[in-house]
This record gives structure tokens, C-alpha cells and sequence, in this order.
């Protein structure tokens, strides 16, 4: 009632400062008749409706009220309508696949209209009535024009491989879509990599970042370079709107300081990208890790000799340099009921099958035994030295050799002390964990690595400073978890455990961790 008492006082005095009003097509009426409401209606989530009125924008309790007029909506029959714009890669596969089995448990039959690739609408059927409760509609096409309807409220969600970008930010809080950067504005669907592709007759088997960037900027245009055949290298990549594309540019060629070449032969999907460079032995594209076809995945490579493949278990924990989180985002306002219950569908245990089954890397989190884990312990003996000596690589084996490794990492923006978005999203993952019990009476260790840049034992307290931000990270988000049922440790061994090379910023970044050992 104070929401209406409140309304009206706006309403008189913008009536008597001479203002007039917007089109109109509800009024909503309390139901004891004193308070009404007059305005066009932005939207009706099945609880509460948004409406636009000469004093500003209004949400109300479709509980209290009652709605005359040719924009209400039929309460009887609701049906949930909801937008979702952006990436094709998600729209095609990932999401459809989301759906169905959110569902199948919800107890719905699934119907999809329409023939078109690029938009298309999935329907949620109660199957004991037959009464449609949901219109998902579908904008498939890149991260660009995703952004571009959240911004314009033409989509409900926007799907990228890529964060959003501060102009975008911007523009979404000038339109009064609340602060996009913020942790409730987005979750991380599920997980992807960028992998250097080549045909399967290609006799070349690894590539270096740094060599991977000049190659796309033009510098290195023939196989020879690699031990290669004497042939001029085609190179492929996706629509440069492509959150995929943009995430190469921001991960790869911005680090390396170098341009895109004009010469990089685009593609509008993934797929044609793939059929193109099987087809031909001297190209190389940047592919979808989730599709890679029958292609050939080039190893990383450094210059100390580290090398890493993408792999599921690579991509999960952060170690392969490239990944590319895929992203939903969504406005301030309270999206329909049904969508908020897909919403929280998607980071349920039955949901990552779904993920996984569908091609993509979910965000479980998995025990890896320290027996499975030889490579890791290799590439820290082989760096041991002066400032990493024999003691400290025993002391580290000693604390970790009962311990099991959990796939969920995390990392840090380059040049700042702020989680990445992949690392985010797996404070969160943890904190539900921890409040579900799953760790209860266990031995859970934040352990804290770094690059080898300066002073070992500097190295090694920052590590520690690290691990210790992220733990409390996570005990804030775990608001409900029993901490006196929890064995939470902070330990650090700085540089002991180097991931990649540091001579460039992408291995340093990498060894730059915190990881979680648990008992």
C-alpha cells in the first residue's frame, strides 16, 4: 500500500506541475478501489507488473491490484515470454539442450517454431494440461548484437563468449539496466577454449602463443617457420563480432601488441570454419574447443619447454591459457518466474551432464589424484634452482601428497588483484557447495602459486595473501554454510609449481593461482 500511497503523491504532483502524460494502456486498481495507477505496460513476470508512468517507472504486486485496459495480460493463462539474444554457438546447441532437460524435469513437453538458423522459438508445454506456459524466443548471431538488444530491451538475456565491455557497461546503465559489471547482472554458463586448428595432414604438432599472434597479424606467413613444408599459411577465424573472435583478439593479439592481419579468411560459424581448414593441409584456424571436427588441436608450447593441450580437465582449471567462459547476461528488472527457475536449473549437478554431454566443459568440480598429476610435479623439478630449492619442493609434496586436487582454480585479471570471470563464477560454485554440506568434515586447502618474477619468498607471501582473499571470498558467498563443520587452510608455495613459462604475461598469469586440495 505505501508503494501506491507513494505513486499517487508522484503522480498529483507531477499533474500539478504541468506535466502530461505517456501513452497509456493498463490501469491498475487496489482492490479496495483508493489507489490507482495509470500507465503502458514495460512488462508482467506472472507476480509483478512493470509499468511506465509520467513519474517514472513502477513495479507493482499483481497480487494487490487489478488490470483494466488493452495491455493487460490474461492472468489465467500466462505465459511466460522470454528473449534471448546473442552468441550462436550457445543459441544453437547449448541452450536448446538446457531447455529441454529443464523440461523434462519441470514436467513440460518442449516444441520448437520456426525454420530459420538465426531466430527461432522453443515453447514450454505442461504436459498434463497442454497449456503453453513459456515462449523462449531466440536471436542467434554474435556477443555484439546480444549486447546490442539488452542494451535497446529487446532481449530478456544476452548469450557471450566474451565479458562485456566498459562502453557497454556504460550505455546498459545509462538505459537504466543497473550496473552490468556486478556479480547477480551475469553467471558463466559454461566453459570453452580457443584452439589452434590445422589440417590432420599438417605435419606440425605445437605452436607457441607468441607464434600463434603473429601468425594472425601477418609477420609469419610460412610453414617453414615450424618445420613445416615450404607453403604459404592461410589463416581462418570466425566473424569479427563473434564474441569468439573478440575474446582472441582481447587474450591473444592485444597481449602480443599486434593487429589482425586483413588476410584472415571469416566465417559467419564455427563449423564452416572447421570444413575449411580440414580441407586445406596449410591452413590454420582458432576454433570452438567444443568443435573441432577432424581437425588437428596444435599443442602450446613455451620456451623453457612446458607444453599444455586443451583438454576438458585444462580448460575446467584454468591451466590452458586460452579459455572462453560462455556468458548469460541480464538486466536489474526481475525476469519471470520461469526463467528465474531455469536460471538456477543451470548450475545444478544435472545440468553440467547436460553441458558436458553437449560438447562443452562444465563447472563441476573434480578430485584429481596427486598419482595423475606427474607432468605438474615434473615441470616444478625441472624449474627448481637457487631460489626454489630441494627442501622446498619436498616440503611441498610432503603437504600435498595425501591431498586431492579439485579442477576449480582460480585466477586473477591481467594486472590487477581482482578474480577473473571464469574464477568468479567458481567462488560462487564453491559457496553453494559449502552450504549444500558437500565438504563437511573435510580437510579443504586454499593453496596459493606464483610466477617466478622476483624474490622467492616475496613470491611466496603474496601466494599466501592470495589464497587467503579467495577463501574469504568464498566464506562470504557461502552465507548459509556451517563453518564449524568446515576445515578451511591457507598455504603457499610461491613459484614451486610453475603451470607454463614465464617469459611472457600469458604463463605468467597462469602460474598466478590459487588452487583447492581437498581431504
Amino acid at each position: 500500500m505505501f508503494q501506491f500511497r507513494a505513486a499517487i503523491i508522484a503522480a498529483l504532483f507531477l499533474f500539478l506541475n504541468g506535466f502530461s502524460a505517456v501513452a497509456q494502456d493498463v490501469t491498475l486498481t487496489s482492490h479496495d478501489g483508493a489507489v490507482e495507477i495509470t500507465g503502458t505496460l514495460l512488462g508482467f513476470d506472472g507476480e509483478l507488473y512493470r509499468v511506465d508512468t509520467v513519474y517514472g517507472e513502477l513495479t507493482v504486486d499483481g497480487t494487490g491490484v487489478q488490470c483494466e485496459g488493452p495491455g493487460c495480460p490474461n492472468l489465467l493463462n500466462y505465459v511466460a515470454d522470454i528473449s534471448v539474444s546473442g552468441s550462436s554457438t550457445m543459441a544453437e546447441l547449448l541452450m536448446p539442450a538446457l531447455l529441454e532437460a529443464f523440461a523434462l524435469r519441470e514436467g513440460y513437453s518442449v516444441e520448437r517454431i520456426g525454420d530459420t538458423v538465426t531466430r527461432f522459438e522453443y515453447h514450454l508445454i505442461a504436459i498434463d494440461t497442454g497449456e503453453k506456459r513459456a515462449r523462449f524466443r531466440f536471436h542467434a548471431s554474435n556477443s555484439d548484437e546480444g549486447f546490442a538488444d539488452l542494451l535497446a530491451d529487446e532481449a530478456d538475456i544476452a548469450m557471450s563468449l566474451r565479458e562485456i565491455r566498459p562502453r557497454e557497461a556504460q550505455l546498459g546503465f545509462e538505459a537504466g539496466l543497473g550496473d552490468m559489471t556486478e556479480a547477480n547482472r551475469s553467471r558463466v554458463l559454461a566453459l570453452d577454449g580457443m584452439v589452434p586448428v590445422v589440417s590432420a595432414s599438417n605435419p606440425v604438432t605445437s605452436i607457441s602463443l607468441e607464434q600463434l599472434a603473429r601468425v594472425f597479424s601477418g609477420k609469419i606467413t610460412n610453414w617453414q617457420e615450424f618445420g613445416g613444408p615450404n607453403a604459404p599459411i592461410t589463416t581462418h577465424l570466425i566473424d569479427p563480432r563473434s564474441g569468439l573472435a573478440q575474446a582472441v583478439e582481447d587474450q591473444l593479439m592485444a597481449r602480443a601488441r599486434v593487429p589482425f592481419s586483413e588476410d584472415i579468411v571469416r566465417h559467419d560459424r564455427n563449423i564452416s570454419l572447421i570444413s575449411a581448414v580440414r580441407r586445406d593441409p596449410f591452413s590454420i584456424g582458432i576454433a570452438s574447443y567444443a568443435e573441432t571436427g577432424a581437425t588437428k588441436k596444435l599443442m602450446l608450447t613455451g620456451s623453457c619447454g612446458f607444453s599444455l593441450s586443451a583438454s576438458r580437465r585444462t580448460i575446467k582449471t584454468e591451466d590452458y591459457p586460452l579459455n572462453a567462459p560462455m556468458f548469460l547476461y541480464f538486466p536489474a528488472r526481475r525476469l519471470p518466474k520461469l526463467a528465474r527457475d531455469f536460471l538456477s536449473y543451470t548450475r545444478s549437478p544435472s545440468a553440467q551432464i547436460v553441458i558436458r554431454r553437449a560438447g562443452f566443459v562444465d563447472q563441476s568440480p573434480e578430485e584429481v589424484p596427486i598419482n595423475l598429476q606427474g607432468d605438474r610435479f615434473a615441470n616444478a623439478i625441472s624449474s627448481a634452482g637457487s631460489e626454489v630449492p630441494l627442501d622446498e619442493l619436498q616440503r611441498m609434496t610432503t603437504f600435498l601428497s595425501d591431498l586431492n586436487r579439485l579442477t576449480t582454480s582460480f585466477r586473477f585479471q591481467t594486472g590487477s588483484t581482482s578474480l577473473d570471470a571464469q574464477s568468479r563464477s567458481n567462488v560462487q560454485q564453491l559457496a553453494r557447495a559449502l552450504e549444500a554440506g558437500i565438504y563437511d568434515a573435510r580437510r579443504l586447502v586454499f593453496v596459493g602459486f606464483s610466477d617466478g618474477e622476483g624474490p622467492a619468498t616475496a613470491n611466496r607471501n603474496i601466494a599466501s595473501k592470495r589464497a587467503a582473499v579467495v577463501r574469504d571470498a568464498v566464506i562470504s558467498a557461502a552465507e548459509t554454510a556451517n563453518l564449524e563443520r568446515l576445515n578451511l587452510e591457507v598455504v603457499a608455495f610461491g613459484e614451486a609449481m610453475p603451470m607454463a613459462c614465464d617469459d611472457s604475461s600469458w604463463g605468467r598469469q597462469v602460474n598466478r593461482r590459487v588452487e583447492i586440495w581437498v581431504r
